[in-house]
């Protein structure tokens, strides 16, 4: 507690020093006047005072008024301060932390302002002018040589001491709070990152039932407009396919945009929650069969090896996968027939869908006038598998994806429609 209130008055004194530079200058330098007038004014017991007191006086004048500029030139501060002071001490005036404060000042913002060669440079050649000057002083007569020469050694190189440590305190935070700049850009940018993927992923799923659904709503109406005269009773069932066809569609639908209103802070089991419907998965291909029978496309599916459970993502993308290549048969191909063939291999997943007809990839055209096998493919390696698609030498167009049996890197698992 009481560090952090000392912190919170030292950030308010560093403010308000910087706000009101002049007026902190000044009353530094009148204060360090007062200091180099009484410094001047003491001598040993057994020395007398020195006669230049108007001299004296005008050293230390100077010596302090040039640390009005120390903020904008540190080096030249040191200098006339330490001039001053040396010619002071050398006209016979004791050598006290008062008469020194001015240069020490002047070391302090140094050491603070500059970097740590400068402040070596001018901070030796300072304290080895004055202690020189203190040697040959007549008022420390009286002194041993070793209390002459410890005694400025000691009062320079505390200001110089304390001002490094100042500017590594300073250096410190400006790293500190670097370092939280660049976290918080790279939390920013991995944010905009994740919402980049979702919505790249929400378009696919979107792209998946709308182009699904409605190609085989159009086959089904140009199905039942064909036969409603011939055959009034298979019109009649198609129509009722239609229908079950676009309420699937607007379920899923809803579902997906669902995920663009869901509040992460909501209770979901609260009240007004609407619970998500379940993700899809190759559970739901004899739905998917039926709606492309109900369209004139017979699928037929044939399963080899054991059928091993599937990650929540890997089911979710086998499924879109073979619906995609459903619905570009249904839009793209004069096929009356296709084939899924699912393959457990290992720890992977074959799937390959096949059809007869003219094998146009549209979706692959340069054009871009789709983003059928596109969508497909960033499926597939969203989940570590590969996909490939292309016309059959023997006619046709064929879809093979290798996809693995479990999966880490789909993003939401198990929670999109």
């Amino acid at each position: 507690m009481n560090i952090t209130l000392e912190r919170r008055y030292a950030d308010r004194l560093e403010e308000f020093s910087a706000r009101h530079a002049f007026l902190v200058d000044l009353a530094m330098v009148l204060a360090l006047m007062g200091c180099a007038a009484l410094g001047g004014s003491l001598t040993l017991p057994s020395a007398d005072p020195p006669d230049q007191d108007k001299t004296a006086t005008v050293l230390m004048g100077v010596a302090c008024l040039v640390l009005l500029k120390h903020r904008t030139h540190p080096r030249t501060a040191v200098v006339v301060a330490g001039g001053c002071t040396v010619a002071a001490v050398a006209l016979g005036y004791l050598v006290t932390p008062l008469l020194l404060a001015p240069v020490m000042a002047a070391l302090y913002w140094l050491a603070t302002l500059t970097d740590r060669r400068t402040t070596r440079v001018y901070g030796i050649v300072t304290m080895l002018a004055v202690i020189v000057a203190a040697v040959f002083s007549h008022s420390m007569d009286h002194l041993s040589l070793l209390l002459r020469t410890i005694g400025p050694f000691f009062w320079l190189m505390l200001p110089l001491a304390a001002g490094n440590m100042t500017r590594l305190r300073r250096a410190y935070l400006q790293a500190v709070q670097a370092r939280a700049e660049h976290a918080e850009r790279t939390r920013e940018e991995e944010a905009r990152l994740r919402v980049t993927e979702e919505r790249m992923r929400i378009a696919r799923e979107l792209h998946d039932v709308v182009a699904h659904h409605m190609a085989l709503a159009n086959a089904q109406a140009g199905t039942a407009a064909h036969l409603a005269l011939s055959n009034p009773e298979q019109t009649r069932k198609i129509l009722t396919d239609l229908t079950g066809t676009t309420s699937s569609a607007l379920r899923e639908l809803k579902a997906a945009l669902g995920l663009l209103r869901h509040n992460d802070h909501e209770d979901d089991t609260g009240p007004g929650s609407t619970a998500l419907e379940p993700a899809p998965g190759l559970a739901r291909l004899p739905e998917l069969v039926s709606a492309c029978a109900s369209a004139g496309l017979e699928v037929t599916v044939t399963t080899e090896g054991e059928p091993q459970p599937l990650s929540p993502g890997v089911d979710l993308t086998a499924f879109r996968i073979v619906q995609e290549a459903l619905t570009n048969v249904t839009k793209h191909a004069t096929a009356e027939a296709a084939r899924v063939r699912l393959a457990y291999t290992g720890t992977r997943l074959l799937i390959t869908v096949t059809d007869d007809g003219t094998g146009e990839p549209v979706a692959e055209a340069p054009q871009g006038r789709g983003f059928g096998v596109i969508g497909m493919r960033e499926r597939a390696h969203s989940i570590g598998g590969e996909l490939c698609a292309g016309p059959r030498p023997q006619g046709g167009f064929e879809v093979t994806t290798a996809l693995p049996l479990q999966s880490t890197t789909h993003p939401a698992e198990g929670t999109t429609p």
